[in-house]
């Protein structure tokens, strides 16, 4: 294998990254020192892909007396109107020093805004994610956000939303009714 160029097409470049790093432990380490005799050259699986579709083309040119027509039979199959939606992320945590509430908006232009807010009032794990919840959705209403999907990290509060669980607390109640 010396006398040979090896070309590793991969998403990412695992051997930069072993050999770039400044000290390597363990298995890294003998990998690396294994790894340094050989010619190894990375080349990024979008480049093959891209060069597959380039050689495919080049093999198969279009002949001169083929017409190509602008006009697609049964256009509006291809007309798909997809509305660009934001992304909401939400988590609390109930701690000896306090509540805190997170809530993490992504954009269809893929912005990241995060917030987070402190509490007053100290309460249980699922009140806060409720809490949480709630403050994000506020927050979406007063932008006027219109098309929006939710994710956190409570099961009980997802699944009580999605009609799965059934909320059986009375501390959640008004907290399940407000959210809805």
């Amino acid at each position: 294998m010396q006398a040979y160029t090896v070309h590793l097409i991969a998403h990412v470049d695992p051997i930069k990254y072993v050999l770039s790093k400044l000290i390597l432990l363990g298995r890294l380490a003998i990998w690396g020192l294994l790894l340094i005799e050989y010619e190894i050259i990375y080349i990024p699986q979008k480049a093959i892909k891209r060069q597959a579709l380039a050689d495919f083309l080049a093999d198969h040119p279009i002949p001169a007396a083929w017409e190509i027509s602008d006009d697609l039979p049964d256009e509006e199959i291809f007309y798909v109107d997809v509305f660009p939606f934001w992304v909401m992320f939400f988590n609390g945590s109930t701690r000896y020093d306090g509540t805190r509430v997170g809530v993490v908006f992504v954009s269809p232009q893929r912005q990241i805004l995060p917030y987070s807010f402190v509490l007053r009032e100290r309460c249980s794990y699922n009140v806060v994610e409720y809490q949480a919840l709630i403050i994000g959705l506020q927050m979406v209403i007063e932008v006027k956000i219109t098309s929006l999907e939710i994710y956190g990290d409570s099961k009980l509060v997802i699944n009580q939303h999605l009609a799965l669980y059934e909320v059986k607390s009375d501390d959640l109640i008004s907290y399940f009714q407000y959210a809805t």
